[in-house]
């Protein structure tokens, strides 16, 4: 008989173990998932912050975008970002969300390709996408963008702008994504004035806003009076230089082209128009894509002019050739979208390139 109780006794603690332990799991589970009824993503922003009027923010809008029209919450279990203030940052933002249960991650970015290559060799049951980068993993999505076509635009509009026959570029950093802004803006110049000479200057950083208009300041002094960027925050040097100098010389050009989103806010007096880099679109339709089941992992989704990811914002109103700007960008959007021109992307296909 008392072996039996005894007996009794150690089944029902078992059985509280196991329940018990049951329960542990549960609640791990509903920390480390997002809930099966729902759909949620994050993002881990480039050096520069979310706020940088540039590709961060352009992201996270898209994000925002795609949470509000899914009925999301910004937050663990909707939609959410981690700020990277580093490159040292990348890999434990990416492996934070990862852990806090977002069914999809982005890495913003070409300079995260190998904290986001660690990660999702680590968390093979994750999902992940990365901006402007390939990671060749069967759980990542890449995402490229066409930017020469929307450098050449903005050449264009700066070369039927000029005054001086002068334009400047003002890069961050070099790389593969930032040479195609370049080559594409040399080219749309090249097309629509070869007479106008290009000033091309590196910041060295994306975060350098001191940088950026030091070097348009020289830019401007040596007779620049159109300046495109694809700089991220460092660009915000160029915005300040400009409005500077239109404030003390309100009848002299100083036209900014800013990247990415539209920077028309960034000066009213001074901002041409903006090169497109719709990565809000991008990011928004991958996002749809995935909550879809139809994930493009392991592939390259390329996004260009053909698919609005890419252009010009409109141009600015007080500039006095206005129409002939317009109308000079449509004849292109419309040469590029047939395959009548193929914009060149790098700087040996630069030296080859010619239209007829």
């Amino acid at each position: 008989m008392n072996k039996r109780k005894l007996g009794l006794a150690l089944s029902l603690v078992l059985a509280a173990g196991t329940l018990l332990g049951a329960c542990g799991k549960s609640s791990d589970n509903k920390e480390n998932k997002a809930d099966a009824n729902t759909f949620s993503v994050g993002m881990v922003t480039d050096i520069g912050g979310v706020d940088d009027k540039s590709f961060n923010q352009s992201s996270w809008e898209g994000l925002q975008s795609f949470g509000k029209e899914n009925g999301l919450k910004e937050g663990k279990g909707g939609y959410d970002y981690l700020a990277s203030k580093s490159d040292a940052d990348y890999t434990t933002n990416l492996n934070t969300l990862v852990r806090q249960g977002f069914d999809l991650v982005y890495a913003i970015g070409f300079l995260m390709p190998g904290a986001l290559e660690e990660i999702a060799t680590q968390q093979k049951d994750a999902k992940f996408a990365i901006v402007d980068a390939e990671v060749k993993q069967p759980n990542v999505a890449s995402i490229l963008f066409k930017e020469q076509e929307a450098g050449f635009l903005a050449g264009v509009a700066a070369a039927k702008a000029t005054k001086t026959n002068q334009v400047g570029f003002i890069g961050g950093m070099e790389s593969s994504v930032i040479e195609r802004f370049e080559v594409g803006f040399e080219a749309g110049v090249k097309a629509a004035n070869p007479e106008v000479k290009v000033d091309v200057q590196y910041a060295g950083a994306f975060d350098r806003a001191e940088v950026g208009q030091a070097i348009a300041s020289k830019m401007y002094s040596s007779g620049a009076d159109v300046i495109f960027h694809a700089a991220g925050a460092t660009g915000a040097g160029l915005f300040k230089e400009a409005n500077d100098r239109k404030a003390k010389n309100p009848e002299q050009d100083f036209w900014a082209i800013g990247v990415d989103r539209d920077q028309a806010d960034m000066g009213e007096n001074v901002v041409l128009t903006s090169a497109l880099k719709r990565v809000d679109v991008a990011v928004k339709d991958l996002a749809t894509k995935t909550k879809d089941g139809k994930f493009p992992g392991g592939k390259v989704t390329l996004y260009g002019l053909s698919e609005d990811a890419v252009g010009l914002a409109p141009i600015n109103d007080k500039v006095s050739n206005k129409a002939d700007i317009d109308a000079a960008v449509q004849e292109w959007v419309e040469k590029i979208k047939s395959g009548a021109i193929d914009v060149p992307e790098t700087k040996d296909e630069l030296k080859t390139f010619s239209v007829k």
